[in-house]
């Protein structure tokens, strides 16, 4: 029996069709030497090549913050619940131009190894029940990732 290959490109592009959602992307850690630098590996949706540049530690843009917390992140409105003066601690807001996001944390072997973000670029298109769906039919498992926060209450 052939195992099917997990591919986290095309998954991104079913999810992002699935939920008409204008960007997905998936930050992945990168090696411990590089001290769990984040960076955007897999996007779809994007308007430019500059997520290639970004790179965030941990605790820094929203990979770094549900990286370092293991938890999901939503935002209804960026100008509102970020502030337009702060938006430029989170550079893929504005490179991308979202408005309205989420994102999740993707664990392997119970530790946080990449974040899976999406988003609209217009304000509160993402309801929290838009992502309590999608959380839900993503499932416990993306690929070899898995998420402890998929029980929903």
């Amino acid at each position: 029996m052939k195992q099917e290959v997990f591919n986290i490109q095309q998954e991104i592009e079913r999810i992002k069709e699935e939920f008409d959602f204008d960007y997905v992307g998936v930050a992945l850690v990168q090696s411990p030497d590089r001290r769990f630098e984040l960076r955007w590996k897999h996007v779809t949706g994007n308007q430019s090549d500059r997520h290639r540049r970004i790179s965030l530690q941990s605790g820094k843009g929203i990979a770094g913050l549900v990286f370092k917390t293991g938890k999901p992140m939503f935002v209804a409105d960026a100008d509102e619940e970020l502030g337009r003066e702060d938006l430029y601690n989170y550079p893929i807001v504005v490179a991308e131009g979202l408005k309205s996001f989420g994102a999740i944390p993707l664990y392997k072997y119970n530790r946080v190894k990449g974040v899976l973000l999406v988003g609209y670029r217009t304000e509160e298109k993402l309801t929290v029940e838009v992502f309590q769906e999608f959380r839900k039919r993503i499932g416990l498992e993306f690929g070899p990732f898995y998420s402890k926060e998929m029980v929903l209450e």
